[in-house]
């Protein structure tokens, strides 16, 4: 069996920290930062800092650092750099406000529709 993508690991993390609505955009089309952004909710800021650590550790038993955390204090929002993935980790009501999926999945597509037609 195939070593699993960076994406499928940190879905499995996210997971087993019992994150909830995990969801994976490939970003590839419409941006050159990282290729998939991974979206999950915490039920609590303490539970969103907590899955936020647990993937931090985990990753980085498996030789994967992070290469940038914001927000790990407040709890509200985590963003995590892991480069070739961005995972946001958010309060249900925070990511609600700021409708990530939305933005990315309308900006890929898009682009993908932009570049299939020249």
């Amino acid at each position: 069996m195939p070593d699993k993508t960076l994406a499928q690991q940190l879905v499995e993390v996210l997971d087993d920290a019992k994150a909830r609505d995990v969801r994976v955009i490939d970003v590839r089309g419409a941006t050159s930062i990282t290729d998939d952004m991974i979206i999950a909710s915490g039920t609590s800021s303490r539970h969103v800092s907590a899955v936020a650590d647990r993937l931090i550790d985990t990753m980085r038993q498996r030789g994967v650092r992070a290469l940038g955390v914001e927000g790990r204090d407040v709890g509200e929002w985590v963003l995590i750099d892991f480069g070739d993935a961005l995972v946001h980790v958010m309060l249900p009501e925070t990511r609600e406000h700021y409708q990530l999926e939305k933005l990315w999945s309308h900006a890929a597509g898009a682009e993908a529709s932009a570049s299939e037609s020249g």
